[in-house]
């Protein structure tokens, strides 16, 4: 044990704390965080009779240093912090009082029977970030504590879900362990249960049968990414409302699976291997409340059939689809947000009207595809339109028409000329405040821009002309980008931004124009001198 006054020894400590709490009324609570406490002994805690909260978290405390009985003397003893320690143990012996145990961040290989067991009262054990075994676990370790709800054993080393867990439990965590199988009725008396965490383990579809989560009536939250599953377990609770299934290995969706799931919002499928011809086009049938779904980073070649037909989110970027089809969305047509970044469409293989139905959509991603041109056919009451990373090199005639409501636009990174984008594109975007033509062909500032604009993105183009007019249609700009273009002092009107008061920001560094300026000061500097 530590000794001398800077170390903060335990006698010291307490009798610095007693004697201030000992003019409150607050002699129920007692918190000795963030010191290097490293034992307790008895007779420190023998007058604390009356204490219901003791905080011992962030210490060095071992399991020598905690006699067995030590907690058993204080029968009021309701909440045990000893979190941030360095237990190898847990306490052998608690009061029947506990309400509440926090012996997370330690390095706990074993509990015993009567650490949680004859606890009426006990409602939350938190034991995450240890390194407890299955051999470490009793057979029943909450025995006669059947009131607990609360149970947090997440990154620990257990390899099998425990037995005769609480019938009271409303969450459940168990991620980052190496769980490779549930157990048959592990979970069959948790019919209170509302989250389970279970991501981040080695769990097959073998290691689960179809009972596992069927008598769960009142799970909301469950969380099964992470695992080696190659299909959607079966069984699953119908009064699930977010459902995480990515970082697997599935590669279908039957027709029954999903079906059942009659509360689902949230369907995450992300990072796995799906094919579009592994998802049963009956596989969302009858799922109304599902609004979100994630399938990125599969192998989808194409739009999947049977879409959930209220989806407002969908996320199918980074797959390997190569067109989109007329009817591909004729069914979602409470889409908002549709992205698309990152796969194989070519302009030949969008359909005119593939976006027909899609009146409420109000972002669209399509970067980094192998677009050569603007789509037709866009939505008309799109916000947001990306188009970054693509071949675009023309925007063909009204193919923003009637695009009133949109705000910005991204097509940075093409391959567009002032002579390629049709005579008045811009000027009806009444509502346009972004526009982001970064990394293309332009000479020269686009005309007819709307006078909605805020934010102007013109670097690294070939811009070699300011003239006097470029911005008399925008002035409500604030920021303004035309650096890595080919700008001198000369092609730059001085009228040029009269009138902008607005501007916050003009960016023109790295042309031409700034070197001479920078040239020019240094030697007014020197004639200054």
């Amino acid at each position: 044990m530590h000794t001398g006054r800077d170390c903060c020894p335990y006698k010291y400590l307490k009798r610095e704390k007693w004697q201030r709490r000992g003019r409150s009324k607050q002699r129920d609570y007692h918190e000795f965080t963030n010191n290097r406490i490293e034992e307790i002994p008895p007779e420190d805690l023998i007058r604390l009779q009356r204490l219901e909260t003791l905080n011992l978290q962030n210490n060095r405390l071992t399991s020598r240093g905690l006699p067995d009985d030590l907690f058993e003397q204080l029968e009021n003893l309701n909440y045990l912090y000893l979190a941030n320690n360095k237990l190898t143990l847990a306490p052998r012996f608690l009061p029947n009082s506990l309400i509440s145990a926090d012996f997370a961040a330690n390095y706990i290989t074993k509990i015993y029977g009567m650490t949680f067991g004859h606890k009426p009262n006990l409602r939350s054990v938190y034991l995450h970030n240890n390194k407890l075994t299955d051999a470490g676990l009793p057979d029943n370790v909450f025995n006669r504590s059947d009131n607990v709800e609360i149970l947090i054993m997440s990154s620990n080393f257990l390899r099998h879900v425990p037995k005769n867990l609480p019938p009271a439990l409303y969450k459940l965590h168990m991620k980052n362990n190496r769980l490779e199988k549930i157990p048959a009725g592990a979970f069959s008396h948790l019919t209170g249960l509302r989250e389970l965490y279970l991501q981040n383990n080695f769990l097959s579809n073998e290691g689960m049968n179809n009972e596992t989560f069927m008598n769960l009536n009142r799970l909301e939250y469950l969380d099964l990414s992470s695992n080696n599953l190659t299909h959607v377990p079966s069984g699953l609770p119908r009064n699930i409302v977010i459902l995480h299934l990515e970082k697997n290995s599935i590669r279908n969706i039957s027709n029954d699976v999903l079906t059942q799931i009659r509360n689902l919002e949230y369907l995450l499928l992300h990072n796995n291997k799906l094919r579009a011809r592994g998802i049963h086009p009956l596989a969302f049938l009858g799922l109304k409340k599902l609004h979100t779904l994630h399938m990125y980073n599969n192998l989808l070649e194409k739009i999947p059939a049977g879409l959930p037909r209220r989806v407002k989110t969908l996320m199918l970027l980074h797959n390997q689809i190569t067109g989109i089809s007329k009817d591909d969305f004729a069914t979602t047509y409470l889409l908002e947000d549709l992205n698309l970044r990152y796969n194989k469409i070519m302009s030949s293989a969008v359909h005119k009207d593939a976006f027909r139905k899609l009146r409420l959509l109000k972002t669209l991603e399509l970067s980094g595809n192998f677009l050569r041109s603007v789509p037709h056919g866009l939505p008309k009451n799109l916000e947001i339109l990306r188009l970054n990373d693509n071949e675009i090199s023309s925007i063909p005639q009204d193919t923003l028409a009637g695009m009133s409501k949109l705000k910005e636009i991204y097509m940075k990174n093409n391959k567009l000329k002032i002579s390629s984008i049709y005579t008045g594109a811009w000027s009806e975007l009444n509502s346009l405040q972004l526009l982001d033509l970064s990394g293309n062909l332009l000479t020269y500032v686009p005309p007819d821009l709307p006078e909605s604009l805020e934010y102007l993105y013109l670097q690294s183009n070939k811009i070699s002309i300011i003239t006097d007019s470029a911005f008399q249609s925008t002035p409500n700009l604030k920021g303004i980008f035309l650096r890595f273009n080919t700008l001198t002092p000369q092609s730059v009107m001085e009228s040029a931004f009269e009138g902008l008061e607005k501007l916050q920001v003009l960016d023109i560094e790295n042309n031409l124009a700034f070197k001479v300026t920078k040239k020019e000061k240094e030697e007014d500097t020197e004639k200054d001198d």
